[in-house]
């Protein structure tokens, strides 16, 4: 446990060090919200945003895309950059075993996730004006469900990726994915349909959906449970498939 500690505030400070990383966990996501929240306001309009005022559906929202970028951005371009330098290798020679390495890197993703939420809903409470969440503690478990689910899935684009680029370019482009078509873009309601069932298949669009639940009801809607939990469960049976029997 201690091990998993010092390599989660070492993997720590790397992500502080990497500019473009922390731009797209922190800073754009909250650029985004206050954008939209200057376009659109937050007066409740039924046939927009699931009958919620936009900056409601945003926050919410918001806080799912920086979760899941967390998950698909910077844990995969680490994990590529360990193997592509045989840094994993060597780690498994020494104490510090491969699935520390790992569980490092799911902590960290765990806290991230938590400090980019915590940061997302201040900023709606206070700069934007939404209302407090029903259910503080839902929203915390469901975040961390959402962290859990993208981090391991973020350590299985990792474990496969060919290069540290690579996952980097996937991850952006997975980003871009998220951020247009799962719920943090246009209105799902003026989308033309092909699009609507494109974002329909983006894990992400369900991890918003259940976190606007729990921020605005306090609930735990079926459907997203059991997409995320899916995701989750087949993520951790690859990243253990992949560590058991790929040289890493």
């Amino acid at each position: 446990m201690r091990n998993v500690w010092r390599l989660m505030v070492l993997e720590l400070r790397l992500f502080v060090r990497e500019p473009m990383t922390v731009v797209f966990v922190l800073v754009l996501p909250l650029v985004m919200m206050y954008v939209l929240d200057g376009v659109f306001g937050n007066e409740a309009r039924p046939e927009l945003y699931e009958g919620l005022g936009a900056s409601t559906f945003y926050a919410p929202t918001y806080v799912a895309l920086s979760v899941a970028t967390i998950g698909i951005l910077f844990v995969p371009v680490h994990l590529a950059g360990y193997r592509e330098k045989g840094v994993l290798k060597r780690f498994r020679a020494s104490a510090l075993s491969v699935p520390t390495v790992l569980a490092g890197h799911l902590a960290l993703g765990v806290v991230l996730s938590l400090a980019s939420a915590a940061v997302l809903a201040v900023v709606a409470l206070t700069v934007l004006g939404v209302e407090p969440p029903v259910s503080t503690p839902a929203l915390v478990a469901g975040t961390v469900l959402v962290s859990l689910t993208f981090t391991v899935l973020g350590v299985v684009l990792g474990l496969v990726a060919p290069s540290a680029r690579a996952a980097q370019g996937l991850g952006v482009l997975l980003f871009f994915l998220f951020l247009i078509l799962g719920g943090a873009g246009p209105p799902r309601e003026v989308m033309p349909a092909t699009l609507v069932t494109v974002g329909d298949w983006l894990p992400v669009t369900y991890a918003g959906q259940l976190l606007r639940a729990q921020w605005v009801e306090g609930a735990w809607p079926a459907s997203s449970m059991a997409v995320l939990a899916a995701l989750l469960v087949l993520s951790l049976v690859a990243a253990g498939a992949l560590g058991r029997f790929r040289e890493v």
